[in-house]
């Protein structure tokens, strides 16, 4: 991009770089900033509303703050842009979330700027509070400042880091950025509280003019603010946060640096943990944002003088659509099934569910925990629940699905989307650990499905069950096999074989290739040149042992394919079941290795992996010699 059209922006090299600006300057930097990010995400797709949303907060607390002596803890992450281009990265933003590129989220492996690791909601406050202590312990004078997005405050954990923070004696700042919105529109009592209270005006206009009116009379200013502290606890949230422990401060307009400016300078000065509140608004500057900031949450590539449009020849259906038509027929079909979701309902495909079903809807904020145990307890009432919820978040329920869902055996159906390799977003939301981590609870049962019509009578199957199933499916699209109308199930525990080898040379090796999930249809390419067989097995837990000693037993060699980590993966229940039943072949498991995998084209990811065709028969030749 060139940085012709950027000329204040182009000599900002790092923050200290903008502290030598004066302060008439900022607004101008903050337009420019804002417009490169437009440009700059429309060119390779990404966060925008969010980003848009956070301008001028970022050059405030950059100009402000000494960082990166100070910390800045950005929640979740995708709302960094601004602070990326300000901090150095500007030159790289072409490669966001690109392979070999820069990652769409804080990432400390890329710059001393980003000090804590985030893509998961909810975790800055602990973080930003364990720095601030730790500052302290060392006898180093810094801030730590985490800025939380009011979706992200509905979270259990945030509460539970502001009522460690508020008996710490540490200079941290919590900067609640309020816009109404999360990515989906936020839910519960306690945003409702946050968007209407905190976000409205009367309470601070009343409370300024009263002070400009009745300060030359004492008497009557006491008494107003005796009123104040009485009253605000009805009209504003000071009294919540600071119970906590918190001096709070706002709400102010998050967009204003004359007011963002001056009040985080006064912060500065402040001891104890402060609590700072600032109302903005996603797609900032961008009308077509600002009207739908759903739908520019995370674009593609797109024309920003023209908006987002519909493609030219109609995508592929994929997993999340079939999952979301399932619910519905589903749903149409038994009164029982209600629909669960953590603030994912346009990512988990729900939108349906939602308008069609209203009354057995739940999206329950961004609470992974609450939402498991939720989905426990409307079991425990002979209600048939569906969660749905994507891989990476549900290991943040982790204890909730062992303890609550698994031993007392309720039959919750968990949809994990985003299942595999993710693509762009990385490491942080890759589904690579739950074939071992619910392979491993007694009573779960796991399925994966090797195409969009597996996906739909898998869904019927596992719903079928009188005990906790999870069937784990990728993002996009598959191999578009489209899905039968009916909600016919397949058989539990029951997998197939898709090809037989055709050889009849008794010298050359019987290999069988075992795949789980949509590797599958690169298995069926592979198998062609290697004349192996290929056995569809379906289910990760439990294991088909009877087609599994079959295809053992007429085979000299075995081959595990899973797009999942190894360890403890389905190809791990292979071994263990044919040691179980006696019966020792040589087992070559093909998988996700044991190191994070960044972000990427996932295609490319997956043929870096060798989990592709070539990759599939060139490990399968080298470790057999074929």
């Amino acid at each position: 991009m060139s940085t012709t059209s950027f000329p204040l922006l182009q000599t900002i090299n790092d923050p200290a770089d903008l502290r030598q600006l004066a302060r008439a300057d900022l607004k101008a930097l903050a337009a420019e900033l804002r417009e490169f990010v437009l440009h700059s995400v429309s060119q390779t797709g990404g966060h925008l509303s969010s980003n848009l949303g956070t301008v001028e907060l970022t050059v405030a607390l950059h100009h402000v703050f000494n960082t990166p002596e100070d910390r800045l803890v950005w929640d979740v992450g995708h709302q960094t842009y601004p602070h990326k281009i300000l901090t150095g990265r500007r030159d790289r933003m072409h490669t966001l979330r690109q392979l070999g590129g820069i990652s769409g989220f804080p990432q400390r492996a890329e710059s001393i700027y980003d000090t804590f690791g985030t893509a998961h909601s909810s975790t800055s406050i602990s973080a930003a509070l364990g720095m601030a202590l730790a500052a302290k312990r060392k006898g180093e004078n810094r801030h730590a400042v985490a800025i939380i997005g009011d979706g992200a405050m509905t979270a259990g954990m945030a509460f539970e880091a502001l009522n460690n923070a508020g008996v710490a004696d540490c200079n941290l700042l919590v900067v609640l950025n309020d816009n109404d919105m999360s990515i989906s529109p936020p839910v519960g009592a306690l945003n409702r509280y946050l968007a209407q209270l905190m976000s409205g005006q009367f309470y601070a206009a009343a409370k300024n003019v009263g002070k400009t009116v009745l300060k030359p009379v004492p008497p009557l200013l006491e008494l107003a603010k005796r009123f104040e502290q009485q009253a605000k606890g009805m009209v504003v949230p000071a009294t919540l946060f600071e119970k906590f422990g918190f001096n709070y401060i706002g709400p102010i307009d998050g967009h204003d640096l004359d007011s963002l400016i001056p009040t985080l300078e006064n912060i500065k000065s402040l001891k104890g943990p402060q609590f700072l509140h600032v109302v903005t608004k996603k797609g900032q500057g961008y009308k077509l944002a600002e009207a739908d900031p759903i739908a520019y949450h995370g674009p593609g590539k797109f024309d920003p003088s023209v908006g987002l449009t519909k493609p030219a020849t109609p995508p592929k259906q994929t997993f999340t659509q079939v999952f979301g038509q399932w619910l519905c027929d589903m749903a149409a079909q038994d009164m029982r099934l209600v629909g669960i979701t953590p603030a994912m309902r346009e990512g988990s495909g729900m939108v349906e569910f939602e308008k069609r079903f209203p009354e057995r809807y739940y999206d329950v904020g961004i609470a992974e925990q609450h939402a498991v145990t939720f989905a426990a307890g409307m079991a425990c009432e002979g209600v048939k629940p569906v969660v749905a919820i994507y891989s990476t978040f549900l290991q943040r329920g982790y204890d909730q699905l062992i303890h609550d869902v698994a031993l007392q055996n309720l039959p919750v159906v968990f949809a994990l989307d985003r299942a595999g390799l993710v693509g762009a977003d990385g490491a942080t939301h890759a589904g690579a650990y739950d074939i071992p981590f619910v392979r491993c609870i007694p009573n779960m049962s796991m399925a994966c499905p090797a195409d969009e019509r597996e996906c739909r009578q898998l869904l019927s199957a596992a719903y079928e069950q009188n005990h906790p199933v999870a069937v784990r499916y990728p993002r996009g699209s598959g191999a578009g096999v489209a899905p039968l109308a009916g909600l016919d199930a397949l058989p539990y525990g029951k997998g197939e074989i898709r090809r037989e080898r055709q050889g009849t040379d008794a010298k050359a090796q019987r290999i069988a290739i075992l795949s789980f999930g949509t590797l599958l249809y690169p298995a069926l390419e592979a198998a062609e040149s290697l004349d192996a067989t290929v056995v569809n097995m379906r289910w990760a837990k439990p294991i088909d042992e009877v087609l599994l000693r079959d295809v053992a037993e007429r085979h000299d060699v075995l081959v595990t394919l899973e797009e999942g980590t190894i360890q403890g993966g389905a190809g791990s229940a292979v071994t263990e079941a044919l040691n179980a039943m006696g019966i020792m072949r040589p087992v070559l498991q093909l998988g996700l290795p044991d190191v994070f995998i960044e972000h990427g084209d996932p295609a490319k990811l997956l043929s870096l992996q060798g989990l592709d065709a070539p990759g599939i028969r060139k490990a399968i030749e080298l470790r057999f010699s074929c």
